[in-house]
């Protein structure tokens, strides 16, 4: 078979650090989980009740390993903030059992689900999918990812978001609607679901506008802080 030169050089997959490990983790695919806080739900004027779970998928280029500043996005006048637990996944699989979910995790970080809140309202509105609201450059920053082995696996504690040092978003992991495991078994009967992929766990009440200068800390117990100035 003859070598095919490419027409460019592809871009690296993202990769995340490890904490307190000389390593970093190559990212796969970056699903996130709508609506998994009640309050939250209410917030956004729906019904919370336990309906089965909905997704969707942020593209690579969201991803900002570590955090830092960010720019404010194009194409938007309404950025809204969504703090969330993270979950790496460490091992495939598909159709996964409801007991053997824990053992696809890999480990635990803090992430942002930025959001074009007015571009998400009109694809509402219009009965269009989200993409242009929540999938752009620079609308994923996380922080590096702390094994399981080291924090263990994470069903209740504080998870917050501060912006300018005011409190805007406070829940706890235990009120979200679908934990962890229910998460990705069900991801999975939809999903090989690989090694590197990373799922957003949802956001608690609180979500709400950015403006350029906004120093914003979000925080889950048991994981490293995010740091992120919108510029």
């Amino acid at each position: 078979m003859s070598f095919k030169r490419l027409t460019f050089e592809p871009k690296v997959a993202p990769r995340v650090s490890v904490n307190d490990e000389v390593c970093e983790f190559p990212v796969n695919r970056v699903f996130c989980v709508g609506r998994n806080y009640a309050e939250h739900a209410r917030e956004m004027g729906n019904d919370p009740e336990r309906e089965p779970p909905f997704f969707f998928l942020k593209s690579l280029d969201a991803l900002v390993p570590g955090g830092g500043a960010i720019n404010y996005p194009r194409a938007t006048n309404d950025l809204h903030h969504e703090i969330e637990m993270v979950v790496a996944l460490g091992r495939s699989g598909s159709d996964i059992s409801h007991a053997e979910a824990l053992d696809h995790v890999y480990g635990y970080a803090v992430g942002l689900d930025l959001t074009r809140r007015d571009l998400q309202a009109q694809a509402k509105k219009m009965s269009r999918p989200w993409d242009f609201g929540k999938s752009f450059e620079q609308g994923a920053p996380i922080t590096g990812i702390t094994r399981a082995s080291a924090c263990g696996h994470l069903s209740i504690g504080e998870i917050s978001l501060t912006v300018n040092g005011k409190v805007r978003q406070m829940g706890n992991l235990d009120e979200m609607i679908w934990d962890v495991p229910e998460i990705i078994s069900f991801l999975s009967k939809f999903y090989q679901l690989e090694a590197g992929d990373l799922i957003f766990t949802g956001t608690p009440a609180g979500v709400g506008p950015l403006e350029r200068g906004d120093k914003l800390i979000g925080h889950v117990s048991g994981l490293s802080t995010l740091s992120v100035d919108i510029i």
